[in-house]
C-alpha cells in the first residue's frame, strides 16, 4: 500500500478572514445598543468569535454572556488567481513592550499573506500569535509599495534561472524505467 502524500501543514494558508456582527444584549437601561462589525483574521469561527468578544470587552465593556452575536460570515477574496501585494497593519507584544509595526507581502489571496505575516513574526519577532493585531490590511499597487523585497519583484523583466535543465530525449528513446540515474544538468 502506498502512502499518501501529505503536505507540510507549516507552508499552507490556515488563517481565514470573516467578518462577526455583534453587540451587547438590549437592557432596560439601553434597549438598541450599538451595533459593531468586525473583520478577523482566525484559523476557524470559534475562534474569530472568541476573539470578537476579546475586543468587544476592550471597546464597551461587552461581554459574551452579556452580548449576542447578530451574523458570522467568511470573506473571500475576489480574484485568488493574481499575485498582489499587500501591506498590513499590526501591533503586536514582545517580552518587554507593544510595538506597531506595517508589514508588506506578496500573495494571490488575503488570507496568504496575513498567513505569511503570522510565521514571519513568529520567526523574526517571537510573537505569540494570541499578541498579535492585525489593525489593518490593504491592497497596494506598485506604486504604493516601500520595502525593497517587494520592490524587486515589481521589474517587468524579471527572470528566474532554471537550474537544472532536462533535455530532451526523442520519443522513441524513451522508457518508463531506466537502468541508470537521469542527467539533470546540462554539460
Amino acid at each position: 500500500m502506498v502512502k499518501a502524500f501529505k503536505a507540510d501543514p507549516s507552508c499552507q494558508a490556515k488563517m481565514h478572514q470573516y467578518q462577526i456582527v455583534g453587540r451587547a444584549a438590549p437592557t432596560p437601561k439601553n434597549p438598541v445598543p450599538k451595533i459593531y462589525r468586525m473583520r478577523l483574521f482566525a484559523k476557524n469561527t470559534v475562534l474569530a468569535k472568541s476573539r470578537f468578544w476579546y475586543f468587544m470587552k476592550k471597546l464597551n465593556k461587552a461581554k459574551k454572556s452579556g452580548g449576542e452575536l447578530l451574523a458570522v460570515n467568511e470573506l473571500f477574496d475576489q480574484g485568488p488567481t493574481k499575485v498582489k501585494n499587500y501591506g498590513i497593519w499590526l501591533r503586536y507584544e514582545s517580552r518587554t513592550n507593544t510595538h506597531n509595526m506595517y508589514k508588506e507581502f506578496r500573495d494571490v489571496t488575503i488570507n496568504g499573506a496575513v498567513s505569511q505575516m503570522y510565521s514571519e513574526m513568529a520567526g523574526r519577532h517571537r510573537a505569540h500569535p494570541n499578541t498579535i493585531q492585525s489593525i489593518n490590511t490593504a491592497t497596494l499597487k506598485a506604486s504604493e509599495c516601500k520595502r525593497d523585497h517587494i520592490l524587486e519583484m515589481h521589474d517587468g523583466k524579471l527572470k528566474f534561472p532554471i537550474i537544472r535543465k532536462m533535455p530532451l530525449v526523442a520519443k522513441k528513446m524513451r522508457s518508463t524505467f531506466q537502468a541508470r540515474r537521469p542527467m539533470t544538468f546540462v554539460r
